[in-house]
């Protein structure tokens, strides 16, 4: 299938590896150009390096912490007018309600409600004034299945899905869509450092918990970023101007729910 897509821009955020890495190499395999950031500047070299070489398409990478208001705006100066933005951010540590401090959860709010929707501030306008945009804001399974041990993101991550709701009817007839895509298990450094949290909470090994969970999945296995980045880049298509405001599960089967 023809995405449609070539020729865009597009900013990828927390993309030098893992989910977002995934999602900006399915976007450029697309003839998309992509604008990706991380702060660690060698894997975003290392990455942005592997994407140029492997499609030919222009890949800026800023070094910069997307969750500040001058990484935002590093972010924009490189790509002012993108086609496609895919609000991505690393998230809050798993524990115990108990012990996280006021803090801990302003630091969540800002990373994964308040900056994407600065992101989609600074970005729609233009794209209603085009009549093309995509936004894709990846979130989490929890915000449909919370995970107890998971509670900063599924507060913070549920005001974003909120936001979203609203203002997704109201661009749509611009041909502006914005949905949220909810990863559940990724074999990603997020996964690891989850699954090595239970297993201490277990009192079980690290190599043994993984396959636990793995085996608990429907699936039998954990996802892939490369099958993660193909459905981001459907997402972003021009076959996707009928569908917004929308959860996209992919979580192996896990959620049980009929809605």
């Amino acid at each position: 299938m023809k995405l449609g897509i070539a020729g865009k821009a597009a900013i990828v955020c927390a993309a030098s590896k893992g989910l977002g890495k995934g999602c900006a190499l399915a976007l450029a395999q697309e003839g998309v150009a992509v604008t990706i950031s991380a702060r660690g500047e060698e894997a975003l070299a290392a990455t942005a390096e592997e994407i140029r070489s492997e499609t030919g398409v222009t890949v800026r990478a800023v070094v910069c912490d997307v969750t500040t208001s001058l990484g935002r705006s590093e972010i924009l100066a490189a790509c002012p007018q993108p086609d496609i933005l895919i609000n991505n951010a690393g998230g809050p540590p798993a524990g115990d309600f108990r012990d996280f401090t006021m803090e801990d959860w302003q630091r969540a709010v800002n990373a994964n409600m308040l900056s994407p929707i600065e992101m989609i501030k600074a970005t729609v306008d233009g794209m209603l004034e085009r009549g093309f945009g995509r936004i894709v804001n990846i979130t989490s399974s929890s915000v449909r299945s919370p995970i107890d041990e998971l509670c900063l993101s599924n507060g913070a991550r549920c005001g974003l899905t909120g936001f979203v709701a609203g203002l997704s009817r109201k661009t749509i007839r611009r041909n502006v869509t914005i949905n949220n895509l909810l990863p559940g298990p990724f074999d990603t450094d997020r996964l690891r450092g989850n699954i090595a949290h239970r297993a201490e909470a277990a009192g079980k090994e690290i190599a043994e918990m993984r396959e636990i969970s793995a085996a608990n999945n429907p699936a039998g296995r954990f996802g892939t970023v490369e099958e993660f980045g193909a459905t981001c880049a459907f997402m972003c298509s021009v076959h996707t101007g009928y569908m917004t405001g929308q959860q996209i599960m992919m979580d192996g089967g896990a959620f049980s729910g009929t809605m």
